[in-house]
C-alpha cells in the first residue's frame, strides 16, 4: 500500500481490518473487534476513519453508516465512487464508470454547482440472489 508507512498504529489497524473483512462495517463493529488491539472508545475508531477517507483507503457508505476499504487504488483519480450493495446478500462492489461520471459533471455544470464528493449508492439484487428469487 502506497502510503501504508504513514499511517498512525490505530490507522494501520483499522484498515487491516477493513481490508480483511471485504464488507462494510459500522465504526462500533470496528472498535468491538479491535478491541483486542487495544482499543477502548469510539472516538479513536472515528479519527481513524476520517484520516483514511482523507487519504481516499476508505470510503463512507451513507445508506448504511458504516464503512469500507477501497478496493481499487486508482480511486483519487475519479471524482465518481460508486457502490452497488445487495439487499439480500449484503455483498458490495465498488466500480467506476466514466459517462456516469461525465454525465454528473456536466450537469452539475449546468446547474452551476461545485460538488466536492460524489458518491453513488445503488442498492437492489445480485445476480447470485437473482437466480434464487
Amino acid at each position: 500500500m502506497l502510503c501504508y508507512d504513514i499511517l498512525t498504529r490505530n490507522q494501520r489497524h483499522v484498515l487491516d481490518l477493513l481490508l480483511a473483512e471485504k464488507t462494510a462495517l459500522s465504526a462500533y463493529t470496528i472498535l468491538d473487534r479491535l478491541r483486542i488491539k487495544g482499543f477502548r472508545a469510539p472516538l479513536q475508531v472515528y479519527r481513524a476513519l476520517e484520516k483514511l477517507i482523507k487519504l481516499g483507503l476508505v470510503h463512507r457508505l451513507e445508506s448504511l453508516n458504516a464503512f469500507i476499504a477501497c478496493s481499487r487504488p486508482e480511486c483519487e483519480e475519479h471524482s465518481l465512487i460508486a457502490f452497488v450493495i445487495c439487499r439480500k446478500c449484503s455483498n458490495i462492489i465498488e466500480f467506476d464508470n466514466g459517462v456516469i461520471d461525465d454525465n454528473v459533471k456536466k450537469h452539475m455544470q449546468t446547474i452551476n454547482f461545485w460538488p466536492q464528493d460524489t458518491i453513488l449508492e445503488i442498492r437492489g439484487i445480485c445476480a447470485g440472489c437473482h437466480s434464487f428469487v
